[in-house]
């Protein structure tokens, strides 16, 4: 299926988040300062100005409350900041007294004393503020200050966190490869959240980079009028120290705390901080792809039924498959994951294949998406999104931690403990620029929705809304109901995956649409396909020409 958005340029460039940091990718230039040194400074500032905002709020209800209290003012006590989970900002802290200073000042070091001192009054941050402040000038902190000073005091959570996602994806473009470490496009992000739909319950991400799938998965709980502090339990590993403290900062952009692990020797190959076996109801992760020299010593008590690595280890140096069984492992009963992987895995070989048939034949791989080429910021190639529900054979709340809040699913959609859903999703996309693509909303909740068709639940058109429908419509009907559609979608028994060599590849059950062209990855994979069952015909043809020639020999020694 073919959806190609139109590009919408010219409405992103008038957004305050574009103006910003057109502004703040200016003065670095101007600055001699290399993108990975400005980039924790400047979400630091973002976040200082998100903190006043909310400190202000508060001082100022609690400056009414003073007065008319008998207690006396309660303005400087850091612990009624605290119980409205706001964090208190001494005077020397404040945005407007470090806006206020004069350049003669050395407002560097003015700044790392501000942040030194938030983390003293709100121990949750501790270590996490970026104090870096004294590589900038006066002059350029100075102008860094007035740009961030532009954020309206009226903005909300949402505002600032666009905000401050647009500077981590803006810097992780400039950052190269090192960028594609701490960030996955929100669309990508957006796409895995609305499937697993993490209503409420233990959410994980073990490879959790800046926090994005954290941050996702509140904004779909706000979006369904419940408060994502309150249903939500954030945790999350890992390895890099100074990404484990990006993604404290963008909790606390978006008003949020979780369990990060991070830094010194946590590793989630090797370590388990969160005691993750069967206690997490959801799973969202982009893991780093195809890694090899994991120590697999140091993984063998870990290997068996009810732990870690339930179907065993790969017998190839490729973590792929560590990964995946870490994810799967970590869900409950009933619990959901949805993962980026490279699509190797999909129709990887030998031992590869074995834990695979082990996943397929678990009854827990739910949804299967193939991503097109250039969604990444630091990669051209396309992957996969995995999603499992190990409560898939039965028809209760499992993406809600226990709590109902859908229907049960209907009769008529298909036979969900036996089948996997396989989605062709390369050709849905909004061209962004010449090299990046990403999808809209629209298109994010089309494919949410036809897996919700799949699973018999009604439809959510909170995001996508009336395109997204349309769609829906066009392709499944004016009352929409889900089917096999050539080019699109595909539910596969698990006998069909059977014979396929138990892959994964959503390229070898949706087919091709008529009119559409054969990718070269489709031909690839079919190519494949046919060679295999070539090598086949060959050996028996082989067997069959030996029993031939010791017969033909039997008979004339006779």
């Amino acid at each position: 299926m073919h959806w190609v958005a139109p590009s919408e340029k010219d409405t992103a460039a008038a957004t305050l988040e574009k103006r910003l940091w057109d502004a703040a990718d200016q003065f670095r230039a101007n600055s001699g300062l290399k993108a990975q040194e400005y980039s924790g400074p400047i979400l630091g500032l973002i976040f200082l100005r998100f903190a006043e905002v909310r400190f202000s709020a508060q001082r100022g209800k609690l400056e009414k409350a003073g007065a008319s209290s008998r207690r006396g003012s309660r303005v400087d006590e850091p612990t009624a900041y605290h119980a409205e989970g706001v964090l208190y900002l001494a005077p020397n802290a404040r945005f407007d007294f470090l806006l206020g200073l004069p350049e003669a000042a050395d407002i560097g070091a003015k700044v790392n004393e501000a942040m030194r001192d938030i983390e003293k009054h709100n121990p949750q941050l501790g270590g996490v503020l970026p104090k870096t402040y004294n590589l900038f000038t006066s002059t350029l902190l100075k102008e860094l200050l007035k740009k961030v000073s532009e954020i309206p005091a009226t903005a909300d959570y949402d505002a600032f966190g666009r905000i401050y996602e647009y500077f981590l994806g803006q810097f992780a473009r400039t950052e190269g490869q090192k960028g594609g470490e701490f960030y996955t496009p929100s669309c990508i992000v957006r796409l895995l959240t609305e499937v697993i739909e993490p209503y409420h319950g233990r959410i994980l991400d073990p490879a959790s980079g800046s926090g994005g799938m954290f941050v996702s998965s509140a904004r779909f709980v706000a979006e369904h009028n419940q408060n994502p502090a309150a249903e939500l339990s954030v945790h999350g590993v890992e390895k890099t120290d100074e990404t484990g403290r990006l993604c404290r900062l963008n909790l606390a952009v978006h008003g949020l705390e979780g369990d990060i692990r991070h830094g010194g020797n946590v590793n989630s190959y090797y370590d388990d901080p969160h005691n993750a076996t069967g206690a997490f109801d959801f799973v969202l992760a982009n893991p780093p792809f195809n890694v090899n020299a994991v120590d697999k010593e140091r993984l063998k008590d870990s290997v068996g039924p009810g732990r870690r690595f339930p179907f065993g280890l790969p017998r190839t140096d490729n973590a792929n498959y560590l990964w995946i069984q870490l994810f799967y492992s970590a869900l409950g009963p009933k619990g959901r994951a949805g993962f980026v992987m490279a699509n190797s895995a999909s129709d990887a070989r030998a031992s590869e294949q074995e834990l695979r048939q082990k996943l397929i034949e678990a009854k827990a791989v739910d949804v299967m998406v193939a991503v097109g080429p250039n969604m990444f910021y630091t990669v051209t190639l396309p992957c996969t999104l995995w999603f499992f529900d190990k409560g898939k054979a039965s028809t209760s709340s499992a993406r809600t931690g226990g709590k109902s809040v859908r229907p049960e699913p209907v009769e008529g959609h298909p036979d969900r403990a036996n089948t996997v859903l396989f989605i062709d999703a390369r050709h849905i996309y909004r061209q962004v620029d010449r090299a990046h693509r990403d999808w809209t909303p629209a298109q994010i909740g089309f494919i949410a929705n036809l897996v919700r068709l799949y699973r018999g639940e009604e439809l959510d058109l909170t995001l996508g809304g009336d395109e997204a429908k349309a769609k829906l419509i066009e392709v499944f009907g004016k009352k929409p109901k889900f089917a096999d559609v050539l080019g699109l979608c595909k539910a596969a028994t698990l006998k069909e995956i059977e014979a396929q060599g138990w892959s994964l590849n959503p390229g070898r059950y949706v087919g091709v649409a008529p009119g559409e062209d054969v990718s070269d990855e489709d031909f690839k994979a079919q190519f494949e396909s046919q060679n295999e069952e070539l090598e086949t015909l060959n050996a028996q043809a082989r067997e069959l020409e030996a029993t031939i020639a010791k017969n033909v020999a039997d008979i004339l020694a006779a």
